[in-house]
């Protein structure tokens, strides 16, 4: 078992957290919100700290789940940062969805102190972070990824190295621009049957056994069909990582003409009040305008 300190107890790094002390490591924990840590603490045992630093002074492994590239930067080499606190041969696993470029600054930051960086992005959601059902794709040396995935198999359905560093963000981007088209696919497919004065549950029980089947439609029919978008991912999140996505298409060439759509899509649902709301809100849109 190992030391381990875990960045951010947000609706995915809480129960991620929680998962490692069952497991047995030795968890500590740090959260810009002290209370969360504290009410972490209180339900899973373990310790928590004030700062970044403090968290990770000591650890084996210090993993992190926080929101974007800038909160990563700061809780790696802000003041009171991580790494600087990290022995050399200590490993950073950053499991947050950021940009490829911060990735890379972060692994050079890493490298220069002698410590290993991973990036490790997850996909599968709230429910995935709570049952341990993780996708995790990832990037980094191959003999840090070696010594890193016995822990992060703790909380991972699927745990692969894909290449160097920022291997696993670039994937993760491809992750999230299938979802995008998907979930339109599937909004404007509903809301046609319900145009069409069809029965939802019986569409939905033919066309998913075929081609037309997905985790999205098995998963979120049933809640769509009822207006109720309180499942997963939210809108802010998921236009923070096609925001992700379409900045790096402009960078190596890709078109994305679909993503870019559905992109504006997420923002009228924000100009709904919904960012808050689940992905699969897109229907909401729909049902608007008609």
């Amino acid at each position: 078992m190992a030391k381990v300190s875990f960045l951010g107890l947000g609706v995915m790094g809480f129960p991620m957290a929680g998962h490692l002390q069952a497991a047995g490591h030795a968890v500590t924990v740090y959260n810009r919100t002290a209370a969360k840590a504290q009410a972490w603490v209180k339900q899973h045992g373990g310790h928590h700290a004030a700062t970044p630093a403090e968290a990770a002074r000591g650890a084996d492994f210090v993993m992190a789940c926080v929101g974007n590239d800038d909160d990563l930067r700061q809780v790696c080499i802000g003041e009171d940062g991580a790494l600087a606190a990290m022995a050399p041969g200590a490993i950073f696993v950053d499991h947050t969805t950021v940009s490829a470029k911060v990735t890379r600054e972060m692994y050079a930051a890493a490298q220069d102190r002698g410590v290993g960086f991973v990036d490790a992005p997850v996909s599968g959601g709230q429910a995935g972070a709570e049952n341990a059902q993780l996708g995790i794709m990832c990037g980094g040396d191959t003999d840090t990824y070696a010594k890193a995935e016995p822990v992060m198999q703790v909380y991972a359905k699927a745990c692969r190295r894909l290449g160097d560093s920022g291997a696993g963000q670039l994937t993760k981007m491809v992750n999230q621009i299938c979802i995008a088209g998907l979930v339109q696919g599937l909004s404007e497919g509903l809301h046609f049957a319900e145009k069409a004065g069809l029965d939802i549950e019986d569409v939905v029980s033919v066309i998913s056994q075929g081609a037309a089947g997905s985790w999205q439609m098995s998963n979120r029919y049933q809640t769509m069909a009822k207006d109720d978008y309180d499942f997963g991912f939210a809108v802010d999140w998921m236009r923070k990582d096609l925001g992700i996505c379409l900045a790096t298409a402009d960078e190596n060439g890709a078109s994305l003409p679909v993503t870019a759509l559905v992109d504006q899509f997420y923002k009228d649902v924000q100009k709904q009040g919904g960012g808050r709301w689940d992905t699969s809100s897109l229907i909401k849109r729909l049902r608007s305008l008609g």
